[in-house]
């Protein structure tokens, strides 16, 4: 059976979203590949966004244009989390020297908010906006240690994919590493998304004890000791989720700001 053609809007969104995870420039053919339209239909695309100033053409194709900045500010962000969550990350990187981010619960996998780079680098390569599996990282599993036993069921009908030796991708220790997360109140990240860098991670809660996000630490094997790490992580975490809901903002499931 033949698919659904997608919507004029769709295509777009095909377009633009190829600069997820790209480098600064993009050239037609790499476009072509990754949205898999048709080549003259993304030129034409692309000429479109280029007048509306989404894209803007560059020496080897296309880069992200400052529409979509312009567009970005204006973003409620007065309550947003990821503005009231600096302090927090910028304290616990001068506690640690290590890296630390922001991320919350986007699907299937994380999407990293915010993040203070160490100057003790663990080689991985990661900006905002970034996404990695939920199932391997410190900051997924200490979501889904406190999420709807639906979003769990969801994970694990997706597969846990290895990425690692170490990545865990057997359910049911999964789930054990998700009820000892919840007991514990924080996750753990042992080499499970990358050979030789470990994490550590705590829920941020809201009034209802459900994690709208987490705050994690990482580092190189060897170098950090999780454990130790966890106690000023939580109390970052348990202060952001105060600091929340005194604000009285209503946030949405995603927790990256006002619903």
């Amino acid at each position: 059976m033949n698919q659904p053609a997608r919507s004029v809007i769709g295509r777009v969104l095909d377009v633009v979203e190829a600069f997820e995870h790209a480098e600064w420039q993009v050239s037609l053919a790499e476009l072509t590949r990754r949205t898999g339209l048709p080549k003259a239909t993304v030129h034409r695309i692309a000429g479109d966004l280029v007048e509306h100033g989404v894209l803007e053409r560059c020496e080897n194709g296309y880069r992200l244009g400052m529409r979509l900045f312009v567009l970005g500010e204006r973003v409620p962000h007065q309550f947003s989390l990821r503005a009231m969550a600096v302090p927090y990350l910028e304290d616990l990187y001068e506690a640690t020297h290590e890296n630390v981010n922001l991320g919350v619960l986007h699907g299937r996998e994380v999407l990293y908010l915010a993040r203070v780079q160490g100057h003790r680098s663990s080689d991985v390569v990661l900006r905002v906006g970034d996404t990695l599996p939920a199932h391997s990282t410190s900051i997924g599993k200490a979501i889904l240690a406190h999420a709807a036993p639906e979003v769990v069921h969801d994970v694990l009908q997706a597969g846990l994919t290895r990425l690692t030796p170490r990545t865990v991708t057997m359910p049911g220790m999964f789930l054990q590493q998700l009820r000892g997360a919840a007991e514990r109140g924080y996750a753990v990240n042992d080499e499970e998304t990358h050979v030789g860098v470990v994490s550590v991670a705590a829920p941020v809660l809201d009034a209802r004890g459900a994690a709208i996000a987490a705050i994690s630490v990482t580092g190189r094997a060897g170098r950090v000791d999780p454990h130790r790490l966890a106690p000023a992580i939580r109390t970052a975490t348990l202060s952001l989720g105060r600091r929340l809901a005194s604000s009285g903002a209503p946030y949405d499931e995603a927790g990256a700001g006002p619903s």
